[in-house]
């Protein structure tokens, strides 16, 4: 991956493997807005940039080279030859091959583990549209203003110190619903120090799912996601209704299938990488409405 850094301005040459829209919108983060074709507003650790792709270059306005470094080019996992990664996973499965070629310049995002635990936790039983909105009141209510974009104050996610002075009554009123009460949970048992992302590295895979299903409303869907996207436990394999959809129509001949069967039908197909194996297939599925007649 080679860039070049002027004037608050990191321009990405010929990356491979990385298209915003691919990577922005297949359902894995929910703080960023489109603004034109291929650029974005994405809002991450304290500061709003704008993404755009222009002569295959990815170039992105207020950033310089160290907060690059420091913190953007593992966000969006530049140091991974995802070229490599695609090729193993194909190899021997050609219904893979057609979820790659679908959406080739999908990466994971490396993102912020306490703001993508409380954005997984919002996005049960919601709407994409909604997970946003729900994600900028709590921001614009509780996080510092960041900066402004063509007329638009961005707000950074409060650290759970400061949404430990959120209440039940507070959090409702910022349309989270249910939710709300698993969001007090999930903050007072990261400020007391019972979980801890340090810990959770350390921690074998069933360990860390167990102990983030002990915050209430936390259940093994958004155990994974939480896993996958902040703690790069690319083992993991999310099952949604979109995954269950799409590997029972190829793999099991299209019957209702338990999601043990589907886990061992992961494991043996993908391995440790089965994480990036169910971004490429859930964006498949989710797009063509794979399974749904």
């Amino acid at each position: 991956m080679e860039y070049t850094s002027l004037n608050n301005t990191i321009i990405i040459r010929q990356p491979d493997s990385f298209r915003l829209s691919e990577t922005l919108e297949c359902g894995q983060c929910f703080r960023f807005e489109k603004i034109a074709e291929e650029e974005y507003v994405i809002i991450a650790f304290g500061r709003a940039v704008t993404a755009k792709e222009e002569d295959g270059n990815i170039i992105i306005n207020g950033l310089d080279k160290d907060e690059f470094e420091l913190k953007w080019k593992h966000y969006f996992d530049l140091e991974r030859d995802y070229a490599l990664l695609k090729a193993g996973l194909c190899e021997n499965d050609e219904i893979m091959r057609e979820a790659v070629k679908f959406a080739p310049g999908i990466r994971i995002l490396n993102q912020d583990f306490f703001e993508c635990l409380i954005s997984f936790i919002i996005s049960q039983n919601n709407r994409i549209p909604m997970i946003k909105k729900v994600i900028s009141n709590i921001s614009e209510k509780y996080g510092e203003p960041i900066g402004e974009i063509n007329g638009v104050t961005y707000y950074s996610f409060p650290s759970p110190e400061t949404l430990k002075n959120a209440d039940n009554e507070s959090l409702m009123a910022l349309k989270t619903g249910f939710r709300a009460k698993y969001i007090i949970d999930a903050v007072q048992k990261i400020t007391s120090g019972e979980i801890q992302k340090e810990k959770l590295d350390k921690m074998t895979l069933e360990e860390a799912r167990n102990t983030l299903m002990t915050i209430k409303g936390v259940g093994p869907k958004v155990a994974d996601c939480v896993l996958l996207f902040s703690l790069e436990r690319s083992e993991v394999f999310p099952k949604d209704v979109w995954i269950k959809r799409v590997m029972e129509y190829f793999y099991f001949n299209g019957e209702d299938t338990k999601k043990e069967e589907i886990q061992k039908k992961a494991d043996a197909l993908y391995g440790n990488m089965q994480g990036f194996a169910q971004q490429y297939l859930f964006n498949y599925a989710r797009t063509l409405k794979i399974g749904t007649k």
